[in-house]
């Protein structure tokens, strides 16, 4: 992944909504939200809504499907790990990261 990707995604990511909006597709998982649910569960009106989930697809966080009449959005998964791939490439100098209750290394 490439850095201009990963700056266009925390970048989207950077705005309360969006990142709720994200985290709920996540929890979803590959069965997605249509607009209206997303609506309804985050008290978002349409417009505003429709704003953020644009904002997200130009970073290629999620995907839009069609089903019938409805929208289906899900969470790009692959998208996602890679961008956590880059954050944390070479984590520690490359040795392997200490769990949380261990000492910090000196890096």
């Amino acid at each position: 992944m490439e850095e201009k990707d990963v700056i266009r995604a925390l970048a989207a990511l950077a705005h309360p909504n969006r990142l709720q909006l994200f985290r709920a597709l996540v929890v979803q998982g590959p069965e997605g939200m249509t607009p209206a649910v997303m609506a309804q569960a985050m008290a978002i009106p349409g417009a505003t809504l429709s704003f953020h989930l644009k904002e997200l697809l130009q970073a290629d966080l999620i995907s839009q499907e069609r089903s019938g009449r409805n929208l289906i959005y899900r969470a790009r998964f692959e998208r996602m790990n890679a961008v956590l791939s880059y954050l944390t490439d070479n984590c520690c100098q490359g040795q392997a990261c200490l769990p949380e209750s261990a000492t910090p290394c000196d890096c």
